[in-house]
């Protein structure tokens, strides 16, 4: 590939090498947008409103209605650009200027979205984490982003392979291959040259070094540079203000001048924070604003799905919440006081805080760190996250979720289907109907006053952006939540596993789907204290669990399961609790059973150790075998010492799997 990139230099880079040396690397919006030729690859970076080139891109517009030119650009992009209605790539949606769109998510950019619906150009989705990926892997050289991500969804090759319009089945390239790595399934998301990335900074000295500093996001402008360079291409940086050449901080410089060809000074009006907010501190970590009370979310639908799925929240985890219904679980986290004991990020980069909704989707109020979009993808990618809450427009009886496609109406899949596909629990939230549903909640119970006229729970999904034979085959723990049900997915399908006070299985549920899910018995009911108006006390759930619950005997398997995850021992009377429940689970046995023990964030009071494992070398008499995991060094090592002290076994795993792994040897 470099080889044939170094033949393809770009003809005006040595008219800009010539102006340089006039003026350095600032130029006009017209001088900057001249440059870009017809037919070229143009990347640009921005999630919503955030970090978009705003100026840039109107620049682009206003030459191309004047002029005719450029023609039959192909436009690539992560995420979703545009404030649903003309900011954004909403400038370039017009016949001509466009020739092909190679996005992540199209739904905030309906005059482009036009474009691909009236098969005016060529249209391709591909997962949002795979584009911020194949920056950086087209930067590297390489043949293109080898990943999982998209396997069973409409991005797999074997279905649409990600085209859009009935133009590009027609006569459209295929940009995703099906290959075999040592006899396992992957998907080549193939590489090609970027003639053009056009990113976004703060501040931008006369060499073309570029800081972030009021930034909300970093994204992917990095990797967009590199694969720009390595392309032989060119670089065109928007930047709010401008500095002498030698007064950047080194380590504020997040875009090096070597990468840079045009800086463009844009205008306030064309430069806002997000669309949603010129600028506010709090977003770019300039400094961090005391969190006022939010007041809590009214009793209804929203609210009841947003209480069941804070039931599946767990301290210390680190979530993803998606836009629409899922923002509600951390208003119910906020009101419910557990939200400190959580990790709250977005897709773009950001590392707890709040994220916020609407415009702002993406940013976070007080984060805690900010990483660039590649790298919060490998995280997800690599299994980094606990637990998604997702939204559900329409899911049908093996579990598929469609987000993407809904008749002539398509929006993509954004980061959907890296997340939904690598995190380790998935929570879809949404309505059981759409269209007019209203519901009253009186004495704790539910009623239907009136049906939403569109179920979502259907034969078939129309599009497949979440596969639940993919998930089922990878035996990933999926719930599907709503007002008035829930539903687990099997090996089976879908399986009904809650109904709410109130409500009626066959009129409410069963006569309302499109299919007959699982019913194993009769489904419990939903907790009672969702549907009533008080606090439902979650903290306390959250943070305690009765020791009785901690200690579980699996009978068939005659394992022993003892967790004691987040328990913190301070008496001596707890360890004797311990001991005489150790005493009447396994005291009548006639076998000795094999015991796995987790220990992740388990503490205990220092003057307590050796009465700890005074007790840890009684119950051994009821084991066969034992292990033990944590994922804390420091307890592995402490709590290692001890029981070699007392010739027990020492080795605590680091993990469920290999202490199951261990223990079934």
């Amino acid at each position: 590939m470099n080889q044939e990139v170094s033949k393809r230099i770009h003809p005006m880079l040595l008219q800009l090498r010539t102006q340089r040396a006039k003026k350095g690397k600032v130029v006009s919006t017209e001088e900057a947008v001249r440059i870009i030729r017809d037919g070229d690859t143009v990347a640009t970076e921005g999630f919503c409103g955030a970090c978009f080139a705003e100026e840039i891109a109107i620049g682009l517009e206003k030459h191309f209605l004047a002029t005719g030119t450029p023609r039959n650009l192909t436009i690539i992009y992560a995420a979703g650009q545009g404030d649903g209605q003309d900011r954004g790539l909403n400038h370039l949606g017009h016949e001509g200027l466009i020739g092909t769109v190679i996005g992540g998510h199209i739904g905030l950019a309906p005059k482009l979205q036009r474009l691909v619906r009236e098969n005016l150009v060529f249209g391709y989705n591909m997962p949002q984490g795979v584009v911020a990926h194949l920056f950086r892997d087209i930067a590297a050289g390489k043949p293109g982003t080898i990943t999982q991500v998209g396997m069973g969804t409409f991005i797999d090759p074997r279905i649409d392979g990600g085209k859009l319009n009935e133009k590009t089945f027609k006569e459209g390239r295929n940009l995703i291959d099906l290959i075999q790595i040592n006899g396992e399934e992957y998907l080549l998301y193939k590489s090609f040259p970027i003639n053009v990335a056009i990113i976004r900074g703060t501040t931008a000295d006369t060499d073309g070094n570029i800081s972030m500093e009021k930034e909300p996001l970093t994204l992917e402008s990095l990797s967009m540079a590199m694969a720009a360079k390595n392309s032989g291409g060119f670089v065109i940086a928007q930047v709010e203000r401008i500095a002498d050449r030698g007064t950047l901080k080194s380590r504020d410089v997040k875009i090096p001048g070597i990468l840079v060809d045009c800086i463009v000074l844009a205008p306030p009006e064309n430069h806002w924070q997000t669309f949603g907010e010129f600028y506010s501190p709090s977003l770019s970590g300039e400094v961090k604003i005391p969190m006022h009370s939010i007041p809590p979310m009214e009793l209804g639908p929203r609210k009841i799905i947003a209480r069941r799925a804070a039931f599946e929240l767990t301290p210390n985890s680190v979530v993803n919440l998606g836009i629409g219904m899922p923002e509600g679980v951390a208003s119910v986290a906020n009101e419910e006081k557990i939200i400190e004991y959580l990790t709250l990020t977005t897709e773009p980069g950001t590392i707890g805080g709040m994220p916020l909704g609407g415009l702002c989707f993406g940013t976070a109020t007080n984060m805690e760190c900010l990483i660039d979009q590649p790298y919060q993808f490998d995280f997800y990618d690599g299994g980094g996250l606990d637990t998604a809450f997702l939204g559900a427009a329409e899911a049908d009886e093996e579990g598929n979720v469609n987000v993407s496609k809904f008749g002539p109406r398509f929006v993509g899949p954004g980061g959907f289907i890296n997340i939904s596909q690598n995190a380790k629990k998935v929570v879809f939230v949404g309505s059981f109907t759409a269209g007019g549903l209203q519901v009253s909640i009186a004495e704790g119970k539910l009623r239907i006053d009136q049906e939403g006229k569109e179920k979502k729970f259907i034969k078939q999904v129309e599009q497949k952006t979440f596969s639940g034979a993919f998930a089922a085959h990878h035996h990933k723990p999926v719930l599907f939540i709503t007002e008035r049900c829930v539903f687990n997915l099997t090996a089976e399908g879908m399986e009904l596993i809650e109904i709410a006070p109130g409500i009626d299985l066959q009129k409410d549920i069963l006569d309302q789907m499109g299919f007959r899910p699982v019913v194993n018995g009769t489904p419990k009911l939903m907790d009672a204290r969702i549907f009533r108006s008080e606090s439902m006390g979650l903290k306390s759930d959250l943070l305690t669990i009765p020791l009785s619950d901690r200690l579980i005997y699996n009978a068939r398997e005659n394992v022993f399961f003892v967790n004691f995850e987040n328990l913190y021992i301070r008496t001596r009377g707890e360890i004797e609790q311990i001991r005489t429940l150790v005493d009447e689970i396994l005291g009548p046995l006639p076998m000795k059973v094999n015991t796995i023990v987790n220990y992740d964030n388990f503490n205990i009071l220092p003057d307590l150790i050796d009465d700890y494992t005074d007790l840890i070398n009684y119950v051994v008499q009821y084991y066969e075998d034992v292990t033990r995991y944590t994922t804390s060094a420091f307890l592995r090592m402490k709590m290692g010492d001890e029981l070699e002290k007392r010739n027990l076994a020492p080795y605590i795993y680091e993990s469920p799997e290999e202490a199951h792994q261990a223990v079934h040897k």
